[in-house]
């Protein structure tokens, strides 16, 4: 029987920013062509809008029951996921559970899982967004109280060495925040900022708390503090560079080099 391979993605409602999920899956999928696809979505709150639109996707936990049921021996798990943060931990506990149901359960690493993987996206933003006389480069990402979101700060102690100065990383719900940021540029000779997230989906946190007009946005608070303030509102599911981190990350989990479960 072929293998089911499942890529588990933390999902979004907003439409346009599904490309960048199925951009992903499609190069993960393409690591293991034979084998039969599965998508599954770790948010409830996404699930229940997208079946609201009468769109069904099951969780990780319901995709392995259902493929359990079907008769898969073979089951490799491949994230989207950024961090080893608290929803790589839950989607870890459910593949545990159901190891033993399988002949073999194979489960991948997040996006960010390695230095190297850190310099990777490092040079992609970098090659991308060239340095720009008087503008900060600041990075939007989701952030987590889990210890994982050591991994934001991590990020830009690679910008500092690379002398990357005007790259600034904070966070929507972890640390470095929104302060933290103002108080790096408040100590520049910057007029302009330029906001771009560093998430998979380009969803309802960067069109709202990111980009969004009300004044509790970060474009908002930042043009009251007196910068011109430009978004490129994209995910990173889109950018080729970014794709060929999650190849490299599906060919370790087929080859048995991820750190498993």
């Amino acid at each position: 029987m072929k293998p089911a391979l499942v890529v588990v993605s933390f999902g979004t409602s907003v439409p346009t920013a599904r490309e960048n999920i199925v951009a992903a899956e499609q190069v993960i999928r393409d690591c293991l062509p034979d084998a039969d696809f599965f998508r599954a979505f770790t948010s409830p709150t996404i699930r229940r809008i997208l079946q609201g639109r009468g769109e069904t996707i099951f969780s990780l936990e319901e995709t392995l029951r259902l493929i359990e049921q079907q008769g898969y021996t073979e089951v490799y798990v491949q994230p989207t996921h950024f961090l080893y943060g608290t929803e790589y931990d839950r989607m870890a506990a459910t593949a545990r559970s159901y190891r033993g149901r399988f002949h073999s359960l194979h489960f991948g690493d997040p996006l960010l899982s390695n230095q190297q993987d850190l310099e990777r996206l490092a040079s992609c933003i970098m090659q991308d967004y060239p340095v720009k006389d008087g503008e900060a480069l600041v990075l939007f990402g989701h952030g987590t109280l889990h210890f994982a979101n050591t991994t934001y700060p991590a990020l830009q102690t690679v910008f500092h060495i690379r002398h990357r100065e005007d790259i600034l990383v904070g966070t929507a719900e972890g640390w470095p925040t929104l302060q933290d940021i103002r108080e790096e540029l408040k100590n520049g000779s910057y007029r302009s900022v330029h906001l771009v997230p560093v998430m998979l989906v380009n969803g309802d946190h960067v069109m709202n708390d990111l980009n969004g007009d009300g004044p509790d946005s970060w474009r908002s608070i930042l043009e009251s503090d007196g910068y011109k303030v430009t978004c490129t509102a994209r995910g990173l599911g889109l950018v080729p560079a970014v794709q060929e981190m999650y190849r490299d990350h599906t060919e370790s989990l087929l080859r048995g080099e991820n750190h498993g479960i």
